[in-house]
């Protein structure tokens, strides 16, 4: 009578599970598709960018690497929807995954505001606007903030995940 009991529990939340998998599986392409589509910009942005006079290509470049670095970031966001939201939540310790997920997308975002703090920086200084460089400091601040922000979160979990996850 149990395993019917048990069975019975599992007949009761598969419709919502399937909701739950196909949700995250539409955001998930929603995000992959993004993430295409913001490649296929940046490389046109590249090509159109070659033909252009020295400054409008410089400009066309740094373009063509941010859409890049979104995509990555896009791509990144796709990739953890997926795979938290569709694994299996009894063979995996929750904070295992989390931990994990988590990591990869601030490491991501991280990687994103810099890059886009030190191409703020080499704009400013072409067009010689030295007086907006504090925006691009408080970009790697914020990162800065972000990444130790980051360290405790691992710290302050890293109990939880127990011996089977070696940091």
């Amino acid at each position: 009578m149990s395993g019917s009991d048990s069975d019975h529990g599992a007949k009761e939340r598969s419709p919502l599970v399937h909701y739950r998998i196909g949700v995250a599986l539409l955001f998930s392409g929603i995000f992959h598709l993004i993430s295409l589509l913001l490649v296929f910009l940046a490389f046109y942005d590249f090509f159109t960018g070659l033909g252009a006079p020295e400054l409008d290509m410089v400009t066309h470049v740094i373009k063509s690497i941010n859409n890049l670095v979104i995509a990555l970031a896009m791509y990144e966001l796709g990739i953890g929807v997926g795979k938290e939201y569709t694994a299996d939540e009894r063979g995996e310790n929750i904070f295992v995954s989390l931990r994990r997920t988590i990591s990869r997308f601030v490491g991501t975002v991280c990687i994103a505001l810099v890059l886009e703090a030190l191409i703020m920086i080499i704009k400013y200084s072409q067009l010689e606007l030295a007086g907006n460089l504090f925006y691009p400091v408080a970009i790697l601040g914020a990162c800065a903030l972000l990444l130790c922000s980051l360290g405790v979160f691992l710290s302050l979990t890293h109990k939880l995940c127990g011996p089977s996850e070696s940091d």
